[in-house]
């Protein structure tokens, strides 16, 4: 169900906004109208726009499930990060910034992204700043820098009404994702400090509960151990040296192997590869020949 907080409209996905959906935000300033990550629902945003109005679109980062419905919005302002615009620019970029490098999967990616996720070169944008605050007209909205997840991740502060968006940093039972080329462990985990010490009273996050009327509390704690979890199981792992295909093997991520084949088994490697890179930075692990050891 959808939420009305003031000027602050949470318009809830469909699937619960699981992907390839998401949570939308609408903001009804006076004098600007803005839909934050278009991709809830292509029947609701065509409602919205029809019906409300907009004359921006904000996207929180470059990610395929966050800006679904792009499209219906051509004759808007968009904005985001400049550090997250380059794969909005060309469909090569937007592979490259997922390390799809296999041709066969490029294409396939390719295909999905232009028919199921309206993919469209945006030729420009107006950038969002760090720690900049905008008013809409009786409604305003602080920019928190929160990389990791992608490097211009942004969440939005709206401090009248006490309402932090958290964006992808979803509070879910999975743990935060950080398996792209330029997306951080390290970020990651500083973005949750700076996002759970940001005096809310109301959390919207882009997935699955989308609301928090109550202070997520030990979620915050909960989510962030995900990443140390992760680490100690890929560490337990290595109790004898074992290549890198040995590690993927072992689903030591998502537990076992699951359906589509090949987007988990990316999705695996793509975060194994960020922890065991963590690992060997931190001095934990080293590449023997073809096998990982402990140290």
């Amino acid at each position: 169900m959808d939420v009305q907080f003031g000027r602050i409209r949470f318009i809830r996905g469909d699937n619960c906004g699981k992907y390839p959906f998401n949570h939308s935000v609408y903001l009804e300033g006076k004098d600007i109208r803005v839909i934050i990550d278009p991709s809830c629902s292509q029947q609701k945003l065509t409602d919205l726009k029809q019906q409300d109005g907009v004359d921006q679109v904000w996207l929180s980062h470059w990610h395929e499930d966050h800006m679904g419905f792009l499209n219906l919005f051509d004759n808007c302002v968009l904005r985001l990060s400049e550090r997250d615009f380059p794969p909005l620019t060309d469909i090569e970029i937007f592979l490259d910034w997922y390390g799809i490098k296999k041709m066969q999967s490029r294409e396939i990616w390719k295909n999905i992204m232009l028919n199921n996720f309206n993919y469209r070169p945006q030729k420009k944008a107006l950038f969002l700043q760090d720690e900049e605050t905008i008013d809409l007209g009786s409604l305003k909205v602080k920019v928190i820098a929160t990389p990791g997840h992608t490097p211009g991740h942004l969440s939005f502060f709206f401090p009248d009404e006490e309402i932090l968006f958290l964006g992808d940093y979803d509070l879910t039972t999975f743990g935060p994702w950080y398996g792209d080329v330029y997306s951080s462990i390290e970020q990651t985990i500083t973005s949750i400090h700076t996002l759970k010490n940001i005096p809310a009273r109301r959390w919207i996050a882009s997935h699955n509960t989308g609301v928090f009327e109550r202070n997520p509390g030990n979620l915050w704690d909960d989510y962030e151990n995900v990443i140390y979890l992760r680490n100690e199981k890929i560490m337990n792992f290595l109790k004898e040296p074992k290549t890198l295909e040995e590690i993927l093997a072992a689903w030591l991520i998502y537990g076992r192997p699951r359906e589509p084949k090949e987007f988990f088994e990316f999705n695996e490697r793509a975060l194994v590869g960020k922890h065991i890179e963590y690992l060997e930075k931190n001095g934990k692990i080293a590449l023997d020949k073809d096998k990982y050891v402990k140290i």
